[in-house]
């Protein structure tokens, strides 16, 4: 299962570069075509020629469907290169775009399918329960 690296930022809604402890993570979530039409991909409206950034919907350009955000994000699949912090191998991962509560944090938990061990993408500066870095960067 080799995963395709994004060419620009445009084509994704979220992307981020973390180190994890001794190990990293690039992680990224493509826009989803539109239900509808499936033509163009959703985005975030726009008005007055930018991009609303608190929007509540993600709106097709092409056609004008809306699609509430929490409805929207929950489709949608997040798609990790890492290298392990525990076994040191890399790998690809992917897993829902959703964050759960991972060592007392919100995160994007996957599974290593070399050692099975978990691992949390948190946001930046965050510590986990017992005052250690889970993401250094």
């Amino acid at each position: 299962m080799a995963l395709k690296f994004p060419n620009s930022m445009d084509e994704c809604i979220y992307f981020t570069n973390r180190t994890i402890g001794s190990g990293k993570a690039v992680a990224w979530v493509y826009r989803k075509p539109c239900p509808k039409c499936k033509k163009a991909t959703m985005g975030k409206p726009v008005e007055k020629g930018k991009k609303k950034i608190r929007a509540l919907e993600y709106v097709c350009p092409g056609c004008g469907y809306r699609e509430e955000k929490a409805e929207h994000e929950n489709s949608l699949m997040m798609e990790i290169q890492y290298a392990c912090p525990h076994c040191k191998k890399s790998g690809e991962a992917t897993t829902e775009y959703r964050r759960k509560s991972f060592n007392g944090i919100q995160a994007y938990v996957f599974s290593c399918t070399f050692c099975s061990q978990k691992i949390g993408i948190t946001k930046k500066m965050k510590e986990g329960k017992g005052g250690k870095d889970i993401d250094e960067d």
